[in-house]
């Protein structure tokens, strides 16, 4: 009767299982829209260490019953849906750096913005690949987010003065409306981990034409001119480079994602839509390493 008993109850877990596993891996690979960028996150974030931990239990209870010279059967089917269940974990830290499966062409709409800033800046990251853009399209929130910089930058200075972008200027790359603004955390010391947000400060903007948002983010404290609400146009001024929020050292996070960032219980829970650059009147993705020339009049 306990044998039945465990068979049973090892057969709806292995249901259980089964309808998780299909319905959270047909939202990331079919479904995709917040249905996918939610699955991947709790695929990575949640399941995957608590499969961990089920597997290594599972691991240990089929010793015991081979010990004990008891079926297994069930329990290694068990441990096989455990196995998938854990797998994101190797993404979760890198081991198997896998990008969000969604292809550029199948996603829309995508943005052209002109440079934020009234000089030449580097791609620090950027672009559709892990190679180009590996912390980024990991994560279906920032699949196509890019990290800019400016010379010198990764000098491991302690000193924010020292790196090029720091308290640079910038300016609205695309007309729209701000729907949060925020500039009251600290600067953190380059290379620590003391930040009390990921963003740290930022400016928001709704793009009136595609109903979709643009976010900047790391900005400096106290250095934002703009409230929710404002209107902006192409070239205003928003504020200065910072290095609030989780970061290495100064540069401006920028990312076009359809949902109100408001609104979002975290923000990994939005999906992220193709950004490019308008250079030489043509709408580039740039990736890691490229110059991105200023689209604003010097004068």
């Amino acid at each position: 009767m306990k044998t039945k008993k465990c068979i049973k109850f090892s057969n709806r877990m292995n249901l259980l299982l089964t309808i998780i596993l299909f319905a959270l891996w047909v939202s990331v690979f079919v479904i995709h829209g917040m249905a996918g960028a939610v699955s991947w996150a709790l695929l990575k974030l949640v399941l995957a260490p608590i499969g961990v931990i089920f597997f290594i239990a599972c691991c240990i209870i089929i010793v015991i019953r081979i010990i004990k010279h008891k079926n297994i059967a069930q329990n290694v089917l068990t441990l096989l849906l455990l196995f998938i269940f854990s797998f994101p974990i190797l993404m979760l830290v890198n081991i198997i750096p896998m990008k969000y499966p969604v292809k550029l062409e199948n996603v829309s709409p995508s943005l052209t913005i002109d440079s934020p800033f009234h000089e030449s800046v580097l791609v620090g990251w950027g672009g559709d690949s892990v190679k180009n853009n590996a912390p980024h399209v990991i994560w279906a929130s920032e699949r196509w987010a890019y990290d800019l910089v400016i010379e010198p930058k990764g000098i491991d200075s302690p000193n924010l003065v020292d790196y090029g972008i720091y308290d640079k200027k910038i300016y609205a790359p695309i007309a729209g409306v701000v729907v949060a603004a925020y500039d009251k955390e600290e600067d953190i010391p380059p290379n620590t981990e003391e930040f009390l947000s990921m963003e740290g400060n930022y400016v928001y903007i709704k793009i009136d034409k595609t109903e979709t948002y643009l976010l900047l983010n790391h900005l400096k404290k106290d250095s934002v001119v703009v409230n929710v609400g404002d209107k902006l146009n192409v070239g205003e001024y928003i504020g200065n480079i910072g290095n609030s929020g989780s970061t290495s050292e100064p540069h401006l996070h920028i990312h076009h994602q359809r949902e109100n960032p408001t609104k979002t219980i975290f923000p990994i829970f939005a999906e992220g839509l193709p950004l490019y650059f308008s250079i030489n009147e043509k709408n580039v993705m740039p990736i890691s390493g490229d110059i991105i020339e200023s689209s604003f009049d010097m004068q």
